[in-house]
């Protein structure tokens, strides 16, 4: 980050007044789509056709550049730039990637203060301070189609080999690239040293090319949640804590702005002190992913324009990285599979010097690790002579689906049913299925409507499809199993899933919402 005065103001320059389009309106809330009887209702019909209606209408916006122009502009307009990717001791990185390629993205939450008000500081529960801490690191990778993200924390006292420092705290590495400034160097230079240190010391860590750099500070952080509405976010145990501010309620709540600042910042009263904190951190950025996909942003033009501009005024990020991009790559990623874990660890130890450090795996398992982590998946191809001709389906439109939760995961019914209406289907209901341990994903259907099931089937792809003597005539039963990713997306094969490298601490994913510390 660079100090106020290289900070263009809060929100950018603003845009000339033709630029600024009305924002969309939101849409209606899901109806019954099946009223007794099985005849489908005329309202949900059009709920369902305007939802599709509006979700082209956004994407040829898009592409055409018009509001994705608009939205480039008001990027560029807040993001502060950084040159944080270093040339060396980061092998691999491309100086011109695709769009839609893998990336791993470190993601860096500091406590400086430098740019905040005395009210801000105060709404902040904290006081002036013109350091620099990186007291929260995550590595993110998103594989090349966009299907999942991985985000693995770092705590701050992980005793790692910091390139040209020896052992040392993690969170040493920013500072000691800003004390290796030359004479005369900017804050903003020296913030960029910071960060390439960072960067090197982790891409030696985990055998990784880290190809871009956010970086996100108290104050970006406040107004960022307060822009979002809140996050809603469960407790075990009501807290309370003089040191953050925290005074929180057990049980589920939403929180914004100092609330959610507190939150995220408490380590002290927790029982595992900072592994608590990561864990509230991790479940913070689930919250806002979660409430993010609920809300259909693709489908209100409004919501895209507050969200992209707050983003962009939230954060420093290197010179390269594409925010609009990013997130286009990830439009069709489901809570599910994005997956939380902080890096394998050893446990505490002390340091020569008698402070607290903690151990991690050797570099040989860590690197094991983050390979297994950022593997891409690998699809057998099948020779054209081989390929079975295309089974007989019909419109979505004229295909209701019940879906049935068997995964395991709290929501995904929801999800699925959200992401069947955007790709045209009419969602007749959702629930648990008498089961939650499915592991294969099904599609249950009534003797001559093999069409109507090979169309779901077309759409998950993968899904096993079972005629069955229960099911209503003219209504498909949707089953969703551990290995569902996703409407649109390929099944989770053995494989992948014997592929699937062993976890590290606290693994969960952005679709859990059980209670927290």
């Amino acid at each position: 980050m660079s100090n106020s005065d290289d900070l263009p103001p809060r929100g950018g320059a603003p845009l000339p007044p033709r630029l600024d389009p009305r924002a969309g309106r939101t849409q209606r809330p899901r109806g019954d789509s099946r009223p007794a009887g099985g005849r489908r209702a005329g309202p949900a019909r059009l709920a369902a056709w305007a939802r599709v209606v509006a979700g082209v209408l956004s994407v040829v916006l898009l592409a055409t550049g018009g509001w994705g122009w608009y939205l480039g502009r008001v990027v560029e307009a807040g993001v502060n730039r950084t040159n944080a990717i270093p040339t060396t001791g980061n092998d691999g990185v491309s100086e011109v990637e695709d769009a839609g390629q893998a990336m791993n993205l470190l993601l860096v939450g500091n406590d400086s203060r430098a740019n905040a008000t005395p009210e801000e500081l105060a709404a902040l529960s904290t006081e002036a301070n013109d350091g620099i801490n990186t007291d929260t690191m995550i590595l993110v990778h998103v594989p090349a189609d966009g299907s999942a993200a991985s985000f693995v924390s770092f705590p701050r006292d992980s005793y790692v080999d910091i390139p040209g420092h020896g052992m040392d705290k993690l969170n040493a590495a920013y500072s000691y690239g800003m004390l290796d400034a030359p004479e005369g160097a900017t804050d903003a230079e020296k913030q960029a040293l910071g960060a390439q240190l960072l960067i090197q010391t982790l891409s030696q860590l985990t055998g990784l090319s880290i190809d871009h750099y956010a970086e996100v500070d108290l104050l970006g952080f406040f107004n960022l949640s307060s822009v979002i509405g809140g996050v809603e976010v469960n407790l075990c145990n009501a807290v309370q804590d003089s040191f953050s501010g925290v005074d929180l309620p057990a049980g589920v709540q939403t929180i914004s702005g100092s609330e959610a600042l507190s939150f995220v910042r408490q380590r002290h009263g927790l029982p595992r002190g900072d592994f608590d904190r990561i864990v509230r951190q991790q479940t913070f950025i689930a919250g806002m992913i979660r409430k993010m996909l609920s809300d259909n942003v693709l489908l209100d033009l409004g919501k895209q324009r507050t969200l992209v501009e707050a983003a962009a005024n939230s954060l420093t990020v290197d010179q390269t990285l594409d925010l609009f991009d990013l997130a286009g790559q990830l439009q069709s990623v489901t809570a599910g599979n994005i997956g939380f874990q902080t890096v394998p660890y050893i446990g505490d130890d002390q340091d020569d010097a008698g402070r607290y450090i903690l151990r991690l795996q050797d570099e040989d398992a860590l690197h094991q690790f983050f390979a297994a982590l950022s593997a891409e998946p690998q699809t057998p191809e099948v020779p054209a002579s081989a390929a079975p001709s295309a089974p007989a389906t019909t419109d979505p439109g004229d295909v209701p689906v019940a879906v049935f939760n068997g995964s395991g995961v709290a929501g995904v019914a929801a999800e699925a049913a959200g992401q069947l209406e955007s790709a045209g289907f009419v969602v007749a209901s959702t629930g648990n299925a008498d089961s939650a341990q499915y592991t294969s994903t099904e599609i249950r259907y009534a003797a001559g409507d093999d069409a109507l099931a090979n169309t779901v089937a077309a759409s998950i792809p993968g899904a096993t499809t079972a005629q069955v003597d229960d099911v209503e005539a003219g209504t498909v039963q949707l089953v969703l199993g551990s290995d569902f990713n996703g409407v649109g997306q390929a099944l989770t094969t053995p494989e992948e899933t014997a592929a699937t490298p062993v976890e590290g601490e606290d693994a969960r994913t952005a679709a859990d919402t059980t209670c927290i510390n």
